[in-house]
């Protein structure tokens, strides 16, 4: 496939220097997923459609300035792929999987990018050494919305965004996520839609911190978990 043409036919554009990172990062991803569990996508066409389309629709679409928290990253999705696309952007990526972060490291390391860090804690015990510090926290497949703001909000800075990334059910848990929105001191402020496969819906659920959050969250997983907000 030509990966190239592939992007600019989803209006996104990529430097020679761009396409090469990605082509890297995916070669070391299906590398360590043969010693360690990284993805169940280990295919590379597959890569380049499900995590690194999926990620760079989420570039083109919101203007990333500033500094960017990716909160359960994984294997670096979508923090890491954003990273490779605005080289500008301050990148954190919050992972608690030690083994996960090992490879992010080698990924950061071997493409030699900047402006890049990554964490290996839980995001509730993060958050009380960086409250309100980011301008923009994204999330991809970690877990319902409601437990979720509860998570990455209390990281947004005032006029910050939380980028949700969901699937279809992503309106559901919008609606399941109302109070936790509101008492976290967020507002729903736009979803966006599109179609990552002919079968494969997205939305980005855009959600503006518009006052402070208050100080006792996050509360620790287990209280999150058991009784979300």
């Amino acid at each position: 496939m030509d990966y190239n043409k592939f992007f600019l036919n989803h209006q996104i554009e990529m430097t020679e220097e761009q396409l090469k990172q990605l082509d890297i990062y995916a070669d070391l991803l299906i590398e360590w997923n043969k010693k360690f569990n990284l993805t169940a996508i280990t295919n590379k066409e597959d890569i380049y459609v499900k995590h690194f389309l999926d990620c760079l629709l989420l570039g083109k679409m919101f203007n990333l300035t500033d500094n960017l928290i990716d909160i359960g990253t994984g294997a670096g999705f979508p923090g890491l792929v954003l990273k490779i696309y605005n080289p500008d952007l301050e990148v954190c990526l919050l992972e608690p999987n030690n083994k996960k972060i090992s490879f992010l490291n080698e990924v950061i390391a071997t493409l030699k990018l900047k402006k890049i860090s990554t964490s290996n804690q839980r995001a509730e015990d993060f958050a009380k050494e960086n409250f309100e510090k980011f301008k923009f926290a994204t999330a991809r497949a970690v877990s319902s919305l409601n437990i979720l703001s509860e998570l990455c909000l209390p990281l947004v800075k005032i006029d910050g965004h939380f980028l949700a990334m969901k699937g279809p059910k992503g309106y559901q848990e919008l609606k399941q996520a109302e109070n936790a929105i509101v008492t976290l001191g967020a507002e729903v402020y736009k979803i966006s839609e599109f179609d990552l496969t002919h079968d494969n819906r997205r939305l980005i659920i855009d959600l503006k911190k518009i006052n402070h959050t208050p100080d006792k969250y996050p509360r620790n997983y287990g209280q999150i978990k058991k009784k979300p907000l």
